[in-house]
């Protein structure tokens, strides 16, 4: 792997990056100036954050070299490398606004890879445009920091098909919208940013939500990332219609947007044939249903039950994290069956982070043949999906990740328990919420409360966590391996 040109690709991202900044300053210099306090000071966090941002990716662009091919594991270092420096570049102007500099950086890495876990106490302490930069982060990170920039990145002489898949769920044959990643990218960009509009208008006109607060729900609602302007998340405004506009958005946020594309543009009747899909609904659907019925008096659940347990559902399916109330007082079993469809996640290919569906699907599949297997020794069962045999070496991958995640929700709920010295429900929710970008957890970190209490050492771990989450745990790991520093270190000797 050639470091330089790893780091110079992600100088290159950083730059095209740093515009991203300018909606935000114009908001806070609006606001400033007709706020009294001056169009300059309200501007200065993401002005600062924007030169800082362009500035970096100048000085590290400088190290691209001109050769074109790209190798596997420098798309890894890419990817991996690309979130972490947005997410640290993200967190300027929330040091401008008062944040310590640990908690600006698990706000922003808790923005870009969509987890919606949050530090913030005082929401009335901060700007319009410090909240407009909290949605805009998740939106950003809704399909990924490289989908979103693999569109200009023939410009840069490097194709852009590794670093699409490296980005990219991986792990079942799944739907190919394009032959030509490019093309793939702007079609799900065109789709994501119709979603966003349209979940807006609605939150609007229909629900007479105001209209900032219709567009901060609209960029967090499409990229399933759950940060609110309000301190009682949706259930703050008290706003029944709210709710229902945005639980199907929600559901969509979950599908794989290539399947949704397909869907909409040539087969219509195409999603309802996927079974990832209808493992994802059918999980969520019993989910909603359960605890619709456990909230009811007498399990007979009315429409406010129905409403509360199709959101609840939905949110912590797709790990967008909204709350429409306290979901913490309720009883074990309705938070049993909220952190089984935690666990199950929504489908690869979109906006939801987790092991995704279609992962435990096959896993399931996999397990029912091997008992099958142990009564008829000698039986042929191939495991098939979508009418296709799964290879051996696809099913090993899968089984490997779904092992990862759980391992990696065990380690990080002892340790978020050892260093913050919280109870178990409290540091192994925090872990499955924070390794699957879901965001709120259970106990004192419910969604009512906030992560700002944990200390220092946690904060960095959880964001640590988030990142690592939000790249499918492999990305990161492969980068760990060996072979990829010895060969650096090989590379280095003979430059």
């Amino acid at each position: 792997m050639r470091l330089a040109r790893v780091l110079g690709v992600v100088g290159r991202l950083l730059r095209m990056f740093s515009p991203g900044f300018l909606p935000p300053m114009l908001l806070g210099a609006w606001d400033g100036h007709y706020g009294g306090v001056g169009a300059l000071e309200g501007a200065i966090p993401f002005l600062a954050g924007g030169l800082a941002t362009w500035v970096a990716g100048w000085v590290l662009s400088l190290g691209l070299a001109g050769a074109k091919d790209f190798r596997r594991s420098e798309a890894f270092g890419v990817v991996s490398f690309a979130w972490l420096f947005v997410a640290l570049f993200g967190s300027i102007p929330y040091m401008f606004e008062g944040l310590a500099p640990v908690d600006a950086i698990f706000e922003s890495m808790s923005g870009f890879t969509t987890t919606g876990a949050t530090i913030l106490t005082d929401f009335e302490s901060h700007s319009r445009a410090f909240f407009l930069w909290r949605g805009m982060s998740q939106w950003i990170g809704g399909l990924g920091v490289i989908a979103l920039f693999v569109v200009v990145l023939p410009q840069l002489g490097i194709g852009g098909r590794q670093l699409f898949f490296a980005e990219a769920s991986s792990g079942a044959p799944g739907e190919v919208i394009s032959p030509k990643v490019k093309e793939s990218a702007r079609r799900l960009w065109v789709l994501y940013g119709f979603l966003t509009v349209l979940v807006i208008t609605l939150l609007h006109v229909m629900a007479k939500m105001p209209l900032f607060d219709a567009l901060c729900h609209g960029l967090t609602t499409v990229s399933a990332g759950g940060f609110s302007p309000n301190p009682g998340s949706v259930g703050g405004y008290n706003n029944p219609t709210a709710e229902w506009v945005l639980i199907p958005f929600m559901v969509i946020a979950g599908i794989s947007f290539p399947l949704l594309w397909i869907s909409l543009s040539r087969r219509p009747l195409e999603v309802f044939r996927d079974g990832e899909l209808r493992f994802y609904l059918a999980s969520a659907g019993i989910a909603a249903g359960g605890v619709a019925c456990i909230l009811a008096s007498g399990w007979i659940p009315g429409g406010d039950e129905i409403r509360t347990g199709l959101f609840q559902a939905a949110s912590l399916s797709t790990g967008t994290g909204y709350a429409s109330a306290d979901y913490v007082q309720w009883s074990g079993g309705a938070k049993a069956l909220l952190v089984a469809v935690m666990l199950v996640g929504g489908c690869a290919g979109s906006a939801a982070g987790g092991a995704k569906a279609v992962r435990h699907l096959l896993a399931l599949k996999f397990l029912r043949r091997e008992v099958t297997r142990a009564l008829h020794p000698r039986a042929v069962l191939p495991l098939t999906y979508k009418g296709r045999a799964v290879p051996e070496e696809a099913m090993r991958g899968i089984l490997h990740l779904v092992v990862l995640f759980l391992a990696g929700y065990v380690f990080f709920g002892v340790v978020v328990v050892l260093t913050a010295g919280v109870d178990l429900e409290t540091g192994f929710s925090a872990a499955l919420a924070c390794l699957g970008n879901i965001g709120p957890a259970f106990g004192s970190l419910g969604p009512m409360d906030s992560y700002a209490g944990l200390p220092s050492l946690t904060k960095l771990t959880l964001a640590g966590t988030m990142w690592l989450g939000r790249l499918e745990i492999v990305t990161l790991l492969a980068l760990l391996h060996p072979h990829v520093w010895t060969r650096l270190r090989w590379r280095g000797r003979r430059a």
